[in-house]
């Protein structure tokens, strides 16, 4: 099997690095690294569309690996639309350092990689650890890596979020497969001057949680691992035949 890596920390981040290793050491699978060249977080689904794409070319244990100057969905179109290696069977990005749940999922540039190998045929997962302050990465590799098999023979399409705590091993509760919540932001935005007398603005704010049963947010919360099944349909089917049976008479 051939699986593509990308994420939205940057080439070199320790958590595509570490899953990476992780990989080579325990499976038999021909894996690639695509990924920004650096920093992308919070950039969503968006792409590269009045700039050049600049590549750089990695030696990955005998392959090559590509930073590429864009954002994390300009690296998966380039790696599987440009022809940089061959249609992977399956994507995974990340791990991303920090949580990716709820309603935030749709300013991530992590599930966005994803989501594009998804509207591109290949069946994907995005995999975080929910913490900033963590930095051993190899558990959540080492898990991902354990589940690798029943991942694949399950998923066939689509893409799954994971979301792993941000706690030592030890302190993990189980597995939930679970809902998106929902993450509001009571946004703040400071208005400055610098000192050129131009105008700037910070953005900052409070974010209140849906903690309910079901949802990532809740799981994560009770140090549980969170797997959300997701697609890339957007559409409302509760509405869509009381919308059909309105306009549809005209």
């Amino acid at each position: 099997m051939h699986i593509l890596l990308t994420n939205d920390d940057g080439y070199h981040a320790p958590g595509i690095q570490t899953l990476h290793r992780i990989l080579r050491l325990h499976t038999n699978h021909e894996i690639s690294i695509v990924a920004p060249e650096g920093q992308r977080s919070a950039t969503g689904h968006s792409i590269t569309l009045f700039q050049p794409l600049f590549i750089s070319e990695h030696n990955l244990e005998g392959q090559r690996g590509y930073a590429i100057s864009g954002t994390p969905s300009d690296c998966v179109k380039l790696a599987i639309q440009g022809g940089l290696i061959p249609k992977p069977d399956l994507l995974i990005s990340g791990i991303n350092h920090g949580p990716n749940l709820g309603t935030d999922i749709f300013y991530s540039g992590t599930v966005s990689a994803a989501m594009e190998g998804v509207l591109l045929g290949v069946p994907s997962i995005a995999v975080s650890l929910a913490s900033f302050e963590l930095v051993d990465f190899e558990p959540a590799a080492n898990f991902l890596v354990k589940q690798l098999d029943f991942i694949i023979q399950h998923h066939r399409e689509g893409l799954v979020n994971i979301n792993i705590p941000g706690k030592p091993e030890s302190e993990w509760r189980g597995l939930k497969v679970t809902r998106l919540g929902k993450a509001i932001y009571d946004n703040v935005f400071e208005r400055r001057v610098d000192p050129h007398g131009r105008t700037y603005f910070w953005q900052s704010g409070n974010l209140t949680q849906d903690l309910e049963d079901d949802t990532d947010l809740r799981a994560i919360q009770e140090d549980f691992i969170s797997i959300t099944p997701m697609h890339s349909d957007l559409t409302d089917f509760k509405c869509l035949q009381p919308w059909q049976t309105v306009f549809n008479r005209k």
